[in-house]
């Protein structure tokens, strides 16, 4: 492949993944706008995303690379709101590249004899205030090594989980799936099962969504597509989720739980997540990093 098509797909899916930040964040804080429930009533103001830009620091920006040059190596944005209706919510956007330390090289496709790597994603993880709202992860990224793929996913984690709230959820991605392969969402779903699993504690983490990975087939177009199309069924139907819920009052016994369901949460990111490894080893912010990290938590 010449440079200029790379440059221009790299280009094509970094504005993406900047656009789909921006409908989330406006679609959130529109949320923030309209509960009408407890958090309403409650001294809390409705929650804005607060945008902190950040850079790779030189050191962890791989050989040859100058670190004087404000391109060098990237850098993303991170989005976090504290409001009503979210306790907190991130959504972040990073575009980085250099080289992948030699003891992580050889578990990167593509990636292990010739360490440069170039990466773009977004990545969202929403802790509610309100126990009876679901919690959610989702991301997408494209990765360039030698060769070049997508990833991503999404998955809810409710307290007490809702039958129909499941059912839609999982639509949601298979109708995004289908579109592409009918092997995809049984594919996928099976994926997140399997990854978003807690093998200390023999339980799921929530009640999965879809997850792929190393996705690269001979269309890019068509591969940058889906990943467009998984992007939006998210960013449509956990809303939808959230208004279902946010009005409705909660007792303490059902707080305290979501605390304790959260620990799990924490456990799963900090000890198995592949995206934790991954950003913390390619020197990425590490504040941006555990954003995932609930602002509360607690274990029984």
């Amino acid at each position: 492949m010449n440079d200029v098509l790379l440059e221009e797909r790299k280009a094509q899916a970094r504005a993406w993944f900047e656009t789909l930040r921006d409908e989330i964040c406006a679609s959130y804080e529109a949320l923030e706008d309209a509960v009408a429930g407890p958090n309403e009533s409650s001294a809390l103001a409705p929650g804005r995303f607060t945008r902190t830009a950040w850079k790779r620091p030189p050191e962890q920006r791989g050989a040859g690379i100058e670190a004087e040059a404000d391109t060098d190596g990237g850098g993303g944005v991170m989005s976090v709101m504290k409001g009503r209706v979210f306790e907190k919510v991130g959504v972040n956007v990073s575009t980085v590249h250099g080289e992948f330390s030699e003891q992580f090289r050889n578990q990167i496709p593509g990636a292990k004899d010739d360490p440069r790597f170039w990466a773009s994603g977004i990545s969202l993880v929403a802790h509610p205030r309100s126990p009876l709202v679901p919690a959610a992860h989702f991301n997408t990224r494209m990765i360039v090594t030698t060769k070049q793929w997508f990833g991503g996913g999404g998955d809810l984690t409710p307290v007490f989980p809702v039958e129909s709230d499941t059912r839609d959820f999982h639509a949601a991605f298979q109708r995004a799936c289908d579109m592409y392969d009918a092997a995809y969402y049984p594919k996928f779903k099976k994926w997140c099962d399997e990854y978003f699993y807690l093998p200390h504690r023999g339980e799921m983490r929530g009640v999965g969504g879809i997850f792929y990975d190393d996705h690269a087939t001979e269309n890019w177009d068509k591969d940058l597509a889906f990943t467009q199309d998984v992007g939006g069924a998210f960013r449509d139907i956990y809303p939808a989720l959230v208004r279902r819920h946010m009005d409705k009052t909660w007792t303490e016994e059902q707080r305290a739980a979501q605390l304790v369901k959260r620990g799990r949460y924490v456990e799963f990111n900090l000890i198995h997540d592949r995206g934790t490894r991954f950003g913390l080893m390619t020197g990425g912010n590490t504040e941006a990093i555990l954003m995932s990290l609930p602002p509360l938590a607690a274990w029984s």
